[in-house]
């Protein structure tokens, strides 16, 4: 009787979890960092034939997949290829997402679909209708793979005549890791933690990155409504906001970094003039969470630093596999303060109206996202302090703010942070990437119960 109240009970947990959707992806990223965590430690997973600290595992697991970018070890130099291969596919599944790619294996296999599980891959790729779904998934893994099969094609352009046949691999990785926005690279080969820096005269790389970049960043629902463009001959909303707002953020960006570092002599300062264009154009999308870099973030001056950290809070669109509260959470924020500041009592973005809910979800989550930022910018500040090392102010929230996007560009912190700092910033990347709402959505034991209860109106002074 005993062993039956137990199933049962263990059953009712299961349909409880099954019945929430974010629920079921945030524990899916975190059997997923679990899993490689444990693989990362085996010796198989080192250079050395040694065990990896569980810390640094751990690191390295979340970090890859939430797609950020931030380590503390060199992937080269610490892992072997097959702990290189472990980190590949952690970048892979954190980029699509684990439910993405179940709910496509079902779809290959010609299985039907349940109602639970297409709102589970309709959540996971924020979809926001079920009846294309099945559709979306087969278009969003093939446009994947297509898009990295011909960044590494083209990458391995130049990487196969300096790195011979090793430059397939490298090819591979990086194209895997620019598309899901993730920051990883395997050129430890040529310098610790070197990044990019290596390649900031070189076109070919550097457009291909940027381009991989951007693609991820756009979103598997802009990506759809592209490709049914040939059908529909129209454009939703959703995907002319993003379009919109993609090029001017990747415009302002490279001229705000471009005119502040152009004598900088520690970044761009030296390089011809193209070559400062390019890598301001280069930083300006990769710090929308992407981790990539062509020069010493550490040597920007502060005001450049300001910079990417909004740019990098901003993020990238909704669906995508970059992170951030996301563009279109930042449009609906500005858009309200400028109808506010002209009277208007609604939010309009060109000609249209948004929806109360949309905005009352817009100011959660940039809410939700300055206070963790805040508080793992202190706590960071604190502890790297208390024990005698100097951080700048903004290093720590320049780090902070990289993690909770997950754009896993760094200042310099996350090599000289101790274990509680490397603590908090893993929980910060975990939470940016499945997202501040969805993750307080996972958390709640019970739905409101209240939704037509009338309630007096209060009336409260402001400004």
């Amino acid at each position: 009787m005993q062993i039956r109240l137990k199933s049962h009970h263990s059953h009712k947990q299961a349909n409880t979890i099954l019945k929430n959707p974010t629920r079921v992806i945030v524990t899916s990223f975190a059997l997923i960092i679990a899993l490689g965590t444990f693989l990362l430690m085996m010796p198989f997973s080192s250079r050395t034939g040694e065990f990896t600290k569980f810390m640094d595992a751990f690191f390295t697991a979340t970090s890859a997949t939430c797609v950020t970018g931030l380590i503390v070890v060199d992937t080269y130099q610490h892992f072997s290829t097959l702990g290189q291969i472990i980190v590949l596919c952690l970048i892979q599944l954190g980029g699509l997402g684990l439910v993405t790619i179940t709910t496509f294996f079902h779809v290959a296999l010609r299985k039907k679909i349940g109602l639970k599980t297409r709102q589970l891959a309709q959540e996971s790729i924020n979809s926001g209708t079920p009846e294309n779904t099945a559709e979306l998934l087969l278009m969003l893994i093939k446009l994947t793979l297509g898009i990295e099969l011909v960044g590494a094609v083209i990458l391995s352009s130049v990487l196969i005549p300096q790195f011979g046949l090793d430059g397939i691999f490298i090819s591979i990785f990086l194209s895997v890791s620019s598309y899901c926005n993730a920051g990883f690279d395997i050129l430890g080969r040529l310098e610790n933690f070197s990044s990019l820096v290596h390649y900031f005269d070189n076109p070919i790389v550097l457009v291909t990155i940027v381009l991989l970049i951007t693609a991820g960043g756009l979103g598997f629902i802009v990506w759809f409504d592209l490709y049914q463009y040939r059908k529909t001959k129209h454009l939703n909303f959703h995907t002319k906001i993003v379009l919109v707002a993609t090029l001017l953020l990747n415009v302002v960006g490279t001229l705000f970094i471009l005119i502040s570092e152009w004598s900088n002599p520690n970044t761009i300062g030296q390089m011809n003039t193209g070559e400062k264009i390019l890598n301001s154009l280069f930083l300006s999308v990769s710090c929308r969470t992407a981790g990539f870099n062509t020069f010493d973030l550490g040597s920007m001056y502060g005001t450049t630093k300001l910079a990417c950290i909004i740019w990098m809070f901003i993020g990238a669109a909704p669906g995508s596999t970059g992170g951030g509260v996301k563009i279109t959470t930042f449009t609906v924020l500005i858009m309200t303060v400028v109808c506010v500041l002209r009277g208007k009592g609604e939010t309009l973005i060109l000609g249209r109206k948004v929806d109360k809910n949309v905005i009352y979800k817009s100011l959660t989550i940039i809410f939700i996202g300055m206070v963790a930022v805040f508080a793992a910018t202190v706590f960071i500040g604190f502890t790297i302090h208390s024990e005698g090392t100097q951080v700048q102010d903004i290093n720590a929230l320049f780090e902070s703010v990289s993690a909770f996007s997950t754009a896993g560009l760094s200042a310099g912190v996350t090599a000289v942070a101790n274990l509680p700092s490397r603590i908090i910033l893993t929980a910060t990347m975990f939470l940016g990437r499945v997202g501040p709402v969805s993750l307080a959505l996972s958390l709640a034991a019970r739905t409101q119960s209240n939704k037509h209860h009338i309630y007096p109106d209060a009336k409260i002074i402001v400004g």
